[in-house]
């Protein structure tokens, strides 16, 4: 992870110092040099910075006071300061490190891993914070039939199909606006379809039986089914009996 940074200090000199150690350290880069804490606030205020390193005594707005504006969701702040009698109130504004000039290379090595951690500790529980995708959890259902074709997915209000149909190994989906052939399998298309409205009525046809007009016997003894749109689907006869006992008829009604 790399650590973007702003320097913030009055005095050039320290600030250059500064720099020159942390380029020596690995994953940082160094964004914005401050001298004031007005300064240093206006930058992290455009974004793009992970860590601050605030001088204690500067003009105007002090480290700690630029510190205390942050806010808990700015960037993670290291004091490095020549003064250690501020090292309370440093942390108590929330400070993750506090480093003495002269300031040693180790010592602030030490001070940036802390806060790297502590980026990645917060990374982490923002994560979890969020709410979770579940992949393997079923998709909240949108009231749309969406049919892959060959010419990319069609949404389909499932009350407009009529039909579906297995030919030349595929499955045509006819609807009252035509009809959509598709990779679907009809038992696919089954599991998607509202259950109670749609029938398996052959091996080859599933039937949405809202949108037949009237089924006319077979001597089969199954039935051809006249859908709305002037389309026949055939209706074994296993499918039949089956579909009789749905729709309330003694068997053989209609037969004759």
């Amino acid at each position: 992870m790399t650590l973007r940074v702003l320097v913030a200090d009055d005095e050039m000199l320290a600030r250059r110092r500064l720099v020159r150690l942390l380029a020596a350290l690995e994953g940082i880069e160094v964004v914005a040099e401050c001298a004031s804490g007005e300064e240093a606030l206006s930058r992290i205020a455009s974004g793009g910075v992970d860590l601050a390193l605030f001088d204690i005594n500067m003009p105007g707005l002090s480290g700690i006071d630029a510190k205390a504006l942050l806010g808990e969701g700015g960037p993670h702040v290291i004091f490095a300061t020549a003064h250690p009698e501020h090292a309370v109130s440093a942390f108590d504004v929330g400070a993750s490190d506090y480093i003495l000039k002269p300031i040693d290379a180790q010592r602030l090595s030490k001070a940036i891993e802390r806060a790297r951690k502590l980026l990645v500790d917060r990374a982490k529980e923002a994560d979890a914070a969020e709410p979770a995708d579940d992949a393997g959890a079923p998709a909240a259902p949108i009231g749309r039939l969406a049919i892959p074709t060959r010419k990319g997915v069609v949404l389909i209000d499932p009350a407009d199909v009529t039909h579906a149909v297995l030919e030349d190994e595929l499955v045509t989906v006819h609807t009252l606006k035509g009809a959509f052939l598709t990779d679907f399998t009809l038992q696919e298309l089954e599991g998607r379809l509202p259950a109670g409205r749609f029938e398996r009525v052959h091996r080859r046809a599933l039937l949405n039986l809202e949108r037949v007009e009237r089924l006319e016997p077979l001597d089969t003894g199954g039935y051809v089914a006249r859908t709305v749109t002037g389309l026949d689907v055939e209706v074994s006869r296993q499918s039949a009996r089956r579909l009789r006992r749905r729709l309330g008829l003694a068997r053989g009604t209609g037969d004759e």
